[in-house]
């Protein structure tokens, strides 16, 4: 008979309340933790500010995103309509001062990079798809969509590191059961 032992991703704590996530993920926070989140069934307000998250950098990549289509559009309607084919409309050169026809077309690139900017942007920085996660694996999780409160501190790695801070965690949890 062969004993297989499944990896261990992590430690997962579940609260009564989200006023208990709340002071829990402050907590988590202030241990040092760098890999862990928070889940429950609706948005806490400030639970970002509780968990120290710093804002994103995807508004930046968007910008960026949305520059490069500007000037994609913009080199592609001057090279095409100015240097490669000039065209001659009502006996004006086309040069330079054609640019307002430009426009339609530049904002229209600039709206599409922007777009698949948000979109491909977004998928990197959560690191989808991910077909599956190991706190699927949880019984209890399942209720984190309906009336649970999750806590889940995830890597091996750092929880053998930090094996002290995860002891704090079980007695903040073990706390905040009491207290409820």
């Amino acid at each position: 008979m062969s004993t297989t032992r499944k990896r261990v991703y992590g430690y997962l704590a579940e609260f009564k309340s989200a006023s208990a996530l709340y002071k829990g993920a402050e907590k988590i926070r202030d241990a040092g933790f760098k890999k862990w989140d928070c889940y429950s069934p609706y948005p806490i307000h400030g639970l970002d500010g509780a968990m120290g998250l710093k804002r994103s950098i995807l508004p930046w990549f968007v910008f960026f995103g949305g520059l490069t289509g500007t000037c994609t559009a913009f080199a592609l309607a001057y090279s095409t309509q100015v240097v490669i084919y000039p065209t001659v409309v009502q006996s004006k050169p086309a040069n330079i001062f054609t640019v307002p026809a430009f426009f339609p077309i530049m904002f229209e690139l600039t709206i599409l990079f922007s777009g698949f900017t948000v979109l491909f942007g977004l998928l990197a920085l959560m690191q989808l798809p991910r077909l599956n996660h190991p706190l699927f694996a949880s019984r209890q999780f399942h209720r984190a969509t309906d009336d649970g409160f999750f806590i889940a501190i995830g890597g091996a790695v750092e929880l053998a590191a930090r094996e002290e801070r995860v002891v704090q965690a079980r007695q903040l949890h073990e706390r905040q059961q009491a207290e409820e």
